[in-house]
């Protein structure tokens, strides 16, 4: 233990004993060093990593944005004003209500409490400390709301009475210290940072802050007296960006991992220069360098490829500096993917964009395409770099990909320590400088699998969950706007999300422009009121007017000035196979089971892959009951008929998935037909595949759905030109099951026995009755009496706006039924619309006009940190729908022992594992796994499935906090936990 004597302590600035963290992890008493460091060393050490990020992270365009609002627009002098005031983020840990805590932290040992804090006490009485003295009624303050309540008044401003003096008030100094008081997630409101003022009585802890500020300017070299007028942060996208920043330097700074704790008694000089070598190899290690491409051309990013006149040509359309919006709105199959990879590499070099998102609308979507990202980001960078790619939702870490590369960046650290003699070893690798790697690796650094980091990493893909969640006061929102505020964001499918998100995503363009950011939306059918609404957003985030130069063209491409091009044309998009006339579309009245099996069996019994896509499992699950009984009388394999949704546990989806992409995807880079492809198979699956899988189906089936759903679903017929095919199915053919009533009108609405409609179409209660019902009409009515017709990609814009633009009034039954489910969908829309209101914060207010303030941006203790935290009504979401209950799932055997498959093989393990360790994160794969989502619709008295509350408590180290549901290996019902459950690998989830 390090005790300084009175002499020496006589020279110690009182503070210096203000204490910021202490030694839980006994990583620096492990190595010799104090068991505490002091708040001024973590003052220095974020200041560093603030600006190595500075120099390395952010953009030309961010840097220009916060050049404005803190340096009057010299770029130096803003760099180390905010270097400056990240640092003091923690200045409120001066005050009793922290210091009192010194040792009670849960992970803080018995030495912690005993002999080392009465150490500290001694040390910091010595050094004149101030005392444990506060108004009744603000122990419990906490230290970044006292950060919020006196940093102005230290920093210059002299308003009252908030301040409490006479002089000149400087409103930006009280915008930035808001923004501070919420480094921890939210940004507290006016109420909770004056209760917080009274903490730290100004009498005793102004002269110990003023010291501690004056020595961290003097060092970082800020003046002062310069400062109060240069810090006006006024632009929105300012505001959370450099909260975001704050947050992502604190968080690198509290690494033990990169950072050691100071002494007392050695100057602060030290402590400086110490801090600017640690977070130069603290960014370094954790790969937060900019995307810096060389110079690719087409051929080199997509091997063995050439541009297609559509791509070429949005190409020449983008901006030659400046960020960009480009909509791609194309079928499946030509490209978008590819062009989007192009467009993000093309602005990167023309506007230094940090790095690029993909946005995906599912689990499932993201695992696929990340590896195809993996493939392009080998290709588009160049020289001795390392590169993170974080895969973002989360059950990331039940995928082989994100162990694969986290293994790559284990492998890299270890590779580069055995090149070095072993003392230059230790030196580097206690320093993390432990070598940058091969040219263009791709690695996952553990760090980016903590909530939002994976955000910030330079490359990344995840659900589109990430980016809804921008423009809604969330904990931590903030670094989640940092991390895509610099990018290219691409988001994928943008016509398959609810109206909910489409709003969101609205509000999340406008954070993006006005960031200085690039956004491309893929699509294949992109209704115009969608497209139009992300135009106004942008040109609303750039403070322009869109001005349309006209021209026509599937690529939409708007620069920062609002200009609006097009490019491309028709021809150019059509997938890359063989001109066909088009998909021969059928309606047919839905038969049962029985009769919809035999059907499919029949059909392919001499070869052929078909798809079946339903709306809901329960009817996946009795389909392929039904087809696998008749199957298997018939000369059909078990294997041959396939059930995939997304009521099966990550163990049993995921095989099923490889199996059916690696069986009906792409096949080889060659472009030859693959070799992998069944002489039949059926799959019956829900809308997984409607999204998630690049497969290749020789016939279709689907239930009916929006036109919109229907036209990305045939999407996947005849997807790969080069597989061969049966003749009986050489002409793509989809076929549209819908439920006649006895009008020969379709059954839509779900039932209602409270309306005096015992029966209906529970798909109704999937997607609006209104668009099943305008969907079929517009079909039946080109269809006719033949019921069959052919659908070519030219008329998909002209379906998708007869079925959602203004409605045009119909005779008899067909009117009356399309009159009344039109009145229930606008009213939910409505509903939805409302939804968005109550949760979104736009940066120019709901009208585009006013700038929105630190003060909007509060949300206290007013909105919680996710769907089901918070104040009803207010808590952010990301989706709306019935919420799930998330739980482990495992079997129990015969012999007590708790399994992760039904055959007993794979033993539960449920040992407890340091966070850090690979053993931890196997097990964390596995939980993820074997992890099911119950409907909170079933939890109910009635359904007689118990709420979670009453759930017993499992007795073993890693299941004692965690939602458990034990099953019977041989029935899979539920014996433990969520009573009235059953799972088995075939079917899935049921009650």
């Amino acid at each position: 233990m390090w005790v300084l004597t009175l002499r020496q302590l006589l020279n110690v600035p009182t503070h210096h004993t203000i204490w910021g963290k202490t030694d839980q992890r006994r990583r620096s008493r492990g190595t010799g060093g104090p068991a505490w460091n002091p708040l001024t060393a973590h003052v220095l050490d974020t200041a560093a990593c603030t600006g190595q990020l500075w120099d390395r992270y952010l953009t030309p365009g961010m840097r220009l944005r916060l050049a404005e609002a803190f340096g009057a627009g010299d770029e130096e002098t803003a760099r180390r004003t905010v270097m400056l005031l990240a640092g003091l983020h923690d200045l409120g840990k001066g005050s009793g209500c922290f210091l009192r805590s010194f040792g009670t932290g849960r992970d803080d040992d018995v030495l912690l409490r005993g002999r080392e804090l009465e150490a500290w006490r001694e040390q910091a009485s010595a050094a004149g400390l101030p005392g444990d003295a506060h108004p009744d009624g603000q122990a419990d303050a906490r230290h970044e709301h006292i950060t919020a309540a006196h940093l102005p008044r230290i920093l210059g401003c002299g308003c009252r009475p908030r301040c409490g003096g006479a002089g000149d008030e400087f409103p930006g100094l009280h915008t930035v210290a808001l923004l501070l008081g919420g480094h921890h997630g939210h940004i507290p409101d006016l109420d909770t940072v004056e209760r917080a003022s009274g903490a730290a009585p100004m009498e005793a802890w102004e002269p110990v802050y003023r010291s501690l500020v004056t020595e961290a300017a003097e060092l970082i070299g800020v003046s002062l007296p310069a400062l109060p007028a240069l810090v006006r942060p006024e632009r929105p996208a300012v505001l959370a960006m450099f909260t975001g920043l704050v947050i992502l330097a604190d968080w690198i700074a509290s690494s033990d991992d990169h950072f050691t704790y100071r002494r007392l008694g050695t100057p602060a000089a030290d402590w400086w220069t110490a801090s600017q070598h640690q977070a130069r190899d603290a960014i370094s290690d954790l790969a937060l360098d900019r995307w810096r491409p060389e110079p690719r051309t087409w051929p080199e990013l997509f091997p063995g490829t050439t541009p297609r006149p559509f791509q070429s040509a949005a190409l020449a359309a983008l901006p030659e500096d400046g960020p960009a919006l480009v909509v791609i709105e194309s079928g499946t199959g030509s490209g978008k993917t590819r062009l989007a990879f192009a467009i993000a590499h093309h602005l990167a070099r023309t506007c230094g964009h940090q790095g690029l998102f993909m946005a995906m609308p599912t689990r499932a979507a993201t695992n696929q395409a990340a590896g195809e990202l993996e493939k392009f980001v080998r290709r588009s960078t160049g020289g001795a770099t390392t590169n993170n790619l974080a895969v973002v939702h989360a059950a990331a870490e039940a995928t082989d990909l994100v162990h694969r590369l986290i293994d790559a960046s284990a492998t890299r650290q270890q590779n580069a320590l055995r090149s070095l003699p072993d003392s230059v070893a230790v030196a580097a690798h206690d320093s993390g400088e432990a070598g940058d790697g091969k040219p263009d690796e791709v690695v996952l650094n553990p760090w980016y699998l903590r909530s939002c980091l994976g955000l910030v990493s330079t490359f990344g893909i995840g659900t589109v969950d990430q980016v809804v969640l921008i423009p809604q006061r969330n904990r931590h929102w903030m670094l989640r706007f940092l991390g895509l505020a610099g990018k290219t964001v691409v988001i994928d499918e943008a016509h398959a999300y609810q109206l909910f998100q489409q709003g969101m995503l609205g509000a999340a363009v406008e954070w993006l422009a006005d960031a200085g950011a690039s956004v491309v939306v893929l699509s294949a059918t992109l209704p115009a009121p969608v497209r139009e609404a992300l135009v106004r957003a942008w040109c609303t985030g750039h403070r322009a007017v869109a001005r349309d130069t006209g021209g026509t063209g599937p690529v939409t491409v708007v620069d920062q000035g609002g200009t609006v091009r097009r490019a491309g044309d028709e021809d150019g998009v059509a997938p890359v196979q063989p001109r066909r006339v088009g998909t021969e579309v059928r309606l047919q009245p839905l038969p049962g089971p029985t009769g919809l099996a035999t059907q499919l069996l029949r059909e392919a019994a001499d070869g052929g892959i078909t798809a079946v896509v339903r709306n809901r499992v329960a009817s996946a699950v009795e389909l392929h009951r039904t087809a696998r009984d008749l199957g298997l009388r018939n000369g059909w394999r078990k294997d041959e008929i396939i059930l995939l949704h997304g009521r099966l546990m990550g163990r049993d989806r995921l095989p099923l998935e490889t199996r059916v992409v690696d069986a009906l995807g792409p096949g080889p880079d060659t472009g030859g037909p693959n070799p992998g492809r069944p002489r039949r198979l059926l799959v019956i699956a829900t809308q997984v595949i409607e999204q998630s899988l690049d497969v290749d189906f020789d016939r279709l089936y689907t239930d009916l759905a929006p036109i919109d759903l229907l036209i990305q679903r045939y999407g996947r017929l005849h997807r790969h030109h080069h597989n061969a095919r049966p003749p009986w199915f050489r002409e793509p053919a989809l076929t549209v099951l819908w439920q006649p009533d006895g009008a020969e009108l379709p059954v839509v609405e779900p039932p209602d026995r409270s309306n005096g409609r015992p029966h209906g179409n529970p798909d109704g209660g999937v997607y609006a009755p209104y668009t099943l019902a305008a969907s079929w009409h517009a079909l039946d009515r080109r269809a006719g009496e033949a019921g069959r017709f052919v659908l070519d990609a030219r008329e998909h814009g002209a379906l998708i706006r007869e079925v959602y633009g203004p409605s045009s009034p119909q005779p008899g039954a067909l009117g009356q039924l399309l009159g009344r489910t039109e009145e229930d969908w606008h009213a939910a829309i409505t509903n939805e619309n409302g939804e968005v209101t109550a949760r979104q914060v736009r940066p120019y207010g709901r009208r585009g006009r006013t700038p929105t303030t630190a003060y909007d941006l509060a949300s206290g203790k007013a909105h919680g940190g996710g769907r089901d935290i918070g104040a009803p009504g207010i808590a952010a979401l990301s989706r709306v729908g019935t919420p799930s209950i998330e739980c482990l799932a495992l079997y129990q055997q015969s012999n007590g022992a708790l399994t992760y498959d039904r055959a007993g093989l794979l033993i539960a393990d449920t040992l407890y594992h340091p966070a850090d360790s690979r053993d931890r994160r196997s097990q964390q794969k596995d939980y993820l796994l074997n992890t099911l989502s119950i409907p909170v619709t079933w939890v109910s008295d009635r359904n007689g499935i118990p709420r979670p509350s009453t759930w017993p408590t499992l007795h073993r180290p890693a299941l004692r906090y965690r939602r458990t549901a034990l099953l019977d290996p041989t029935t899979g019902r539920c014996t433990s936990g969520p009573l009235g459950i059953t799972y088995t690998p075939e079917e899935g989830l049921s009650r």
